[in-house]
């Protein structure tokens, strides 16, 4: 028998928006300025982190020590940075056929909530033009334990009153996939990289994401309160 699901729990940054880009290109000018290595492999890695715990990977490459204040001040440069970039996002932006999944979804009574470790994540879901959708948009002021730990896909069904089991999660970065597959949800990784591939349903691109697809081989229905 089918597994029945009644939400869906997006990453932001690579499944929703075009904005890994942005976030590689404002960590990369931090990066030059303290004359540390920085590519896009790393990157990879990096994606899901909270904005400390990417400061402290990213020094852990420098040949000098950094104080907690400076890293604070480091992390906050690179937001700066970052939310200069995201200024000029659009509706353009949203990566290929999730509006359309996302109308779906509603049309069919899913349930949405947003799991990022992006502080930005409401301008940006603003700047989209798709802040309508979600029911939940976790504060990730409220997460103690960041990607790879759980807490925040739990934290997005807790809000919704769905059971873990009855929820699927999109991700497409190393920490979030191996957040979700600690959980009893249903994973959807995106991407061409190895990691994401562990997911239960693997796609390359989000174009192959759709309800269709996801009707034909799971059941999506509608929460009854």
């Amino acid at each position: 028998m089918k597994q029945t699901y009644h939400a869906v729990i997006f990453d932001l940054d690579g499944v929703l928006a075009d904005t890994v880009e942005y976030h590689y290109l404002a960590t990369k000018r931090v990066a030059d300025e303290l004359d540390i290595p920085f590519d896009r492999a790393l990157n990879q890695k990096m994606q899901g982190m909270s904005r400390a715990s990417l400061i402290e990977a990213l020094v852990k490459n420098s040949e000098y020590s950094f104080t907690a204040k400076q890293k604070e001040k480091l992390g906050n440069r690179k937001n700066e940075y970052y939310q200069q970039l995201i200024g000029r996002i659009t509706r353009e932006d949203i990566l290929p056929g999730m509006a359309n999944f996302l109308e779906q979804l509603k049309q069919n009574d899913i349930k949405l909530a947003i799991a990022s470790a992006s502080s930005n994540a409401k301008t940006v879901l603003s700047h989209l033009e798709i802040s309508q959708f979600f029911e939940h948009i976790v504060d990730i002021r409220d997460v103690q334990k960041m990607k790879p730990d759980p807490e925040i896909f739990l934290k997005a069904a807790d809000a919704l009153r769905v059971p873990y089991e009855n929820c699927i999660a999109i991700e497409d970065s190393e920490a979030g996939i191996k957040a979700i597959k600690q959980t009893p949800m249903f994973s959807i990784g995106v991407g061409t990289h190895a990691a994401v591939k562990a997911a239960d349903w693997h796609v390359n691109d989000t174009s192959e994401i759709t309800y269709e697809k996801l009707t034909r081989n799971i059941f999506l229905y509608p929460v009854i309160n």
